[in-house]
């Protein structure tokens, strides 16, 4: 029986199952943005699915879907992501990304 993936995303999968009771086990740095066209877009990865969307940084979806993983304990993080992002882009408006996902509350516990 053939298959689509390869050997080693085989392999990158099973290890990433490999953890227990749900915990994330990942070797090096993860990240949960990618910019994309001057900060106007993003992808989000997302660790409670294992989804990655392609989202407009001004959309409600983008504000629904940090707010997804803000809600699962990763707010820290993403918070730590839009600082740096802001610091390393600052004409691509991640200052304005991050106030508008305070404004909407999507940091609070």
């Amino acid at each position: 029986m053939a298959s689509n993936t390869s050997k080693t995303a085989r392999a990158s999968v099973r290890a990433g199952q490999a953890g227990q009771g749900g915990a994330l086990s990942v070797l090096g740095e993860f990240k949960y943005l990618i910019p994309l066209a001057g900060g106007k877009f993003a992808y989000v990865r997302n660790l409670t699915n294992g989804k990655t969307a392609h989202l407009r940084t001004d959309s409600d979806a983008f504000v629904e879907e940090i707010r997804s993983l803000a809600g699962a304990g990763h707010a820290t993080k993403i918070r730590a992501e839009l600082t740096g992002l802001a610091a390393q882009f600052p004409a691509h408006g991640w200052d304005v990304t991050e106030k508008r996902l305070v404004d909407a509350g999507v940091f609070e516990a």
